[in-house]
């Protein structure tokens, strides 16, 4: 089991097959809060949105980063938030 506290604040996030899946903001309850910046902008050039994954997908946190169980394909984000 991972120790969700080791969690930092800028970690990478990178999926099973090595894919960038994002940045982390902070941890928020039991998911992780991506930054806006790894988010496309919006169709009117608008910036991103917050995403966020499920702790339950975080693999393993291996020198700073955070390794997920899933591709970047398989991972799905939870929510958008403004």
């Amino acid at each position: 089991m991972v120790d969700i506290s080791q969690i930092q604040e800028h970690a990478e996030v990178i999926a099973a097959d090595g894919t960038h899946v994002g940045t982390v903001d902070h941890v928020q309850g039991d998911r992780i809060k991506l930054t806006k910046n790894d988010s496309p902008q919006t169709e009117d050039g608008q910036g991103g949105k917050h995403h966020y994954i499920s702790v339950g997908l975080v693999a393993d946190i291996e020198d700073g980063k955070v390794r997920l169980s899933s591709t970047g394909a398989n991972t799905q984000f939870l929510e958008e938030d403004e």
